[in-house]
């Protein structure tokens, strides 16, 4: 089986779907990773965009990832991008990888990146193409998901819990090779907070850990 996580940033497919990804790979499957946006001066320094890059390939290669996609559009500017160019760009990257299952980030985060490629690849993800995507899901991301201003159409609200009490291990050990993004407790993109969600989802499924998802789309 075929799965394309679509991450806005480096490092939102490990806060989001990191363990998942793991339990997949255990499992044969194949995944794929689109990251839809680069840094650029002066918002970030060449410096910091050449370190992440490093990261991404150090933490893709120790989840086996099958391919990586970077579409390079302009982080925090992504508004400034032309619709259709963005559109086309990731429907050639779900058409590539033909995927049965689609992860994506969920439109109500705080950061505009995030609802904008959440509904650009909605675009992408129409099933009136030869290839159709069977399911789509959202996931939530650390420090956006729940920082922003809440009222009911942008609610984060889980329907789909995935077992990962076997592979916490791997996503926190992936995530470390993200330094240059990571912070101290209580910071929420810190290892501890992360494990700390893990629990909370699993929990909610008696599990020891869990990450939840929003189911979009699943044609039976």
């Amino acid at each position: 089986m075929n799965i394309l996580v679509i991450a806005p940033h480096a490092d939102d497919e490990i806060l989001g779907v990191g363990a998942t990804i793991a339990k997949y790979r255990s499992e044969g499957h194949n995944v794929s990773i689109c990251i839809a946006t680069k840094g650029y001066e002066p918002l970030f320094s060449k410096e910091l965009v050449d370190i992440i890059r490093k990261e991404v390939t150090l933490c893709h290669k120790l989840l086996g990832i099958k391919d990586t996609f970077f579409l390079d559009f302009p982080a925090a500017m992504i508004e400034k991008v032309n619709r259709n160019e963005l559109n086309d760009k990731l429907y050639e990257v779900v058409d590539k990888v033909k995927p049965e299952i689609v992860f994506l980030p969920h439109f109500g985060d705080m950061q505009k990146d995030h609802q904008i490629i959440a509904e650009a690849s909605m675009v992408a993800l129409r099933p009136k193409y030869q290839h159709r995507v069977n399911t789509i899901y959202s996931y939530e991301t650390l420090s956006e998901t729940e920082w922003n201003i809440p009222h009911a159409t942008n609610t984060f609200i889980p329907n789909v819990y995935i077992d990962v009490s076997n592979y916490i291990s791997q996503k926190l050990e992936a995530m470390k090779q993200y330094q240059s993004q990571l912070s101290s407790f209580p910071n929420p993109r810190s290892l501890e907070a992360i494990e700390a969600l893990a629990k909370y989802r699993g929990s909610t499924i008696n599990v020891k850990a869990a990450e939840a998802f929003a189911l979009i789309r699943q044609i039976g």
